[in-house]
């Protein structure tokens, strides 16, 4: 198993099994570190996802920041394409999106200045091993090419890795949340 893309496969899979094992015995408030660390941020637009299969749910802690500031979901364009985020209210109208993911039933979008983002996998250098489409990447490259852009992967605590196979273009995390740590990387 040499080539990269076998590797990243195998990776996946082996971090998909431990997320879904942890969603198993998920306690009711696996977002209380990820709702602390946004309460420093109040007001900055943020965006963060909506929860499919067995990702952690950050949406107690999206509801809490939607009260003091903008708060988005992605929206995908197409593929090879960055994502789009659309304003999200806790309550408000949703239609189906792909992938599962519900979004605003109208979109509003905006650039968010904060990113909650899902992953598959990480690693204690701030490596992200997300589903294999390439979007967080080319949104977080886009992002940052414009403003500084504070990248969160919220993950449980079972899905670090020793190691990831990264690639040039994978865009490293600022910090990752789990329901049990915060891990905070210094400027690259």
């Amino acid at each position: 198993m040499t080539d990269l893309t076998e590797i990243k496969a195998a990776a996946r899979k082996a971090a998909f099994a431990r997320r879904k094992e942890a969603h198993s015995v998920a306690l009711a408030n696996s977002s209380s570190l990820l709702s602390e660390c946004l309460a420093g941020h109040r007001g900055v637009p943020l965006a963060g996802y909506m929860p499919i299969r067995t990702e952690i749910d950050p949406l107690p802690a999206m509801a809490e920041a939607a009260a003091y500031g903008p708060v988005g979901v992605p929206v995908i364009q197409g593929e090879g394409m960055p994502l789009e985020f659309s304003r999200w209210e806790p309550g408000g109208a949703l239609r189906a999106g792909p992938f599962g993911a519900e979004v605003p039933l109208v979109d509003d979008f905006f650039d968010p200045e904060i990113l909650i983002v899902p992953l598959v996998a990480f690693d204690r250098a701030g490596g992200r091993l997300g589903y294999g489409g390439g979007f967080y990447d080319r949104t977080l490259e886009r992002l940052r090419a414009r403003r500084a852009t504070l990248a969160i992967g919220f993950a449980y605590q079972a899905q670090e890795a020793e190691s990831l196979p990264l690639e040039l273009t994978d865009q490293p995390l600022d910090m990752i949340v789990t329901e049990r740590e915060v891990i905070e990387f210094g400027p690259a």
